[in-house]
């Protein structure tokens, strides 16, 4: 897992899948790089693996050691493999998350803050929340080289795809060491208005 610098912050290359060393090393607030196979679903997508499960069906993937992005992504313009791929609200995949986490995924990307149970079960199995930038979506979309549906095409833009990325920017928000980068910044505003 090599380090860049980018001006004077260090970004950390990541190559999915992920192994239990890849996201023990990371910690909350860093910035990240990601390149590899990733996995993009949303709410119903995730509905219908936990469906699976419950019925004792094998997933349409084996998430050891992947990364999920929440994501619906917009139909693809000519010549290129997806449209607009901005971050689903991350809460809306936290009823069913710790049983995908349970399943060795390593690593979700998405916005905005996890419930208690998904950051339980990231401390108990090794697994990360990563965040990107919410109205980035056509930007996001340029780190994507090429996009395929593996499971759930009725879903349309909800379905399971399998995302080849390279250079999709995130930041660190839960790591496996109890790291909260939005709890973090809560704490550090509180004390700077006290301070004020």
């Amino acid at each position: 897992m090599p380090e860049q610098q980018s001006g004077e912050e260090t970004v950390v290359e990541l190559e999915a899948p992920l192994t239990d060393a890849d996201v023990e090393a990371l910690q909350a607030g860093q910035r990240v790089r990601i390149r590899g196979v990733i996995y993009g679903a949303r709410d119903s997508a995730h509905r219908r693996m936990i469906e699976a499960l419950d019925a004792g069906e094998a997933l349409p993937t084996d998430l050891s050691g992947q990364i999920v992005y929440y994501v619906g992504p917009s139909p693809a313009p000519p010549g290129r493999p997806i449209g607009s791929a901005g971050p689903t609200t991350s809460g809306r995949m936290d009823a069913y998350t710790p049983r995908l986490i349970e399943q060795g995924l390593k690593a979700m990307i998405g916005k905005g803050s996890r419930s208690a149970p998904v950051r339980e079960a990231m401390l108990r199995h090794k697994a990360v929340y990563l965040a990107v930038v919410g109205g980035a979506a056509a930007l996001i979309s340029r780190a994507v080289v090429s996009a395929e549906v593996v499971a759930y095409e009725d879903l349309g833009p909800e379905a399971l795809r399998r995302l080849t990325v390279e250079g999709l920017p995130a930041v660190v928000i839960n790591d496996v060491h109890g790291g909260d980068l939005y709890e973090q910044g809560r704490k550090e505003y509180a004390g700077r208005r006290v301070g004020a």
